[in-house]
């Protein structure tokens, strides 16, 4: 099916699925494919900035939560957190799940292995990647290895560039992956190395949504 089109109005136009990183797609920005054993499962989507990012604690507490430790299943971990507390305490995982934009409502707080594919393939400046990091097995093709201190490189994509419209801040993104009763995983997008965050501290994040392949 990839490549075909679709009629839309006037005689114009658009891909029925996503072919280009950094296009807009299905709500927000087309960020790459998840998959398993390197076969493609999902075209991972990324919510538009000014709607889908902001700051917020992953758990008003540091205790445990139940089920909401998948590296790659973001909307697992995002309905685990929602149905186990209210939007005090997951205020980020809420905002997230409670998220309309883009005409779209099926948004979710990506897993950790989500949101490396979308540093891998928007990754916003030119910095030196962390090449102790890298390793994927659920990015497509899968990697097996970490970075070399160029690849990634800076993404093709202008929006996703620093400064440009939709790109990603250099700090670190919290994922939906806990890390402990008292952290959550994070990506950074300054260098792509991946660490931990305190669940109660106001952290960025970025909703992101999934379509299947």
């Amino acid at each position: 099916m990839s490549g075909i089109m679709l009629n839309i109005t006037g005689g114009s136009f658009a891909p029925s699925v996503p072919t280009v990183i950094g296009q807009a797609f299905g709500g927000g920005f087309y960020a790459g494919q998840i998959g398993v054993s390197g076969v493609a499962t999902h075209y991972l989507i990324i919510g538009p900035v000014a709607s889908a990012q902001t700051a917020l604690a992953y758990k008003n507490a540091q205790t445990a939560t139940a089920g909401a430790d998948s590296d790659i299943d973001g909307p697992q971990n995002t309905a685990d957190m929602v149905a186990d507390g209210n939007s005090t305490v997951y205020p980020a995982a809420h905002f997230c799940n409670d998220l309309s934009t883009g005409g779209q409502t099926d948004w979710y707080m990506p897993a950790l292995n989500e949101l490396e594919v979308c540093y891998y393939n928007l990754k916003p400046t030119t910095q030196t990647n962390d090449t102790a990091f890298g390793i994927n097995p659920n990015a497509v093709p899968a990697r097996a290895s970490e970075y070399t201190s160029g690849d990634p490189a800076q993404t093709s994509s202008a929006d996703f560039q620093s400064t440009g419209a939709e790109d990603f801040s250099t700090l670190s993104y919290v994922s939906s992956t806990e890390a402990s009763n008292e952290s959550t995983k994070r990506q950074s997008f300054y260098d792509g190395a991946q660490s931990v965050a305190a669940k109660t501290n106001a952290s960025n994040f970025r909703a992101i949504r999934r379509i299947p392949v």
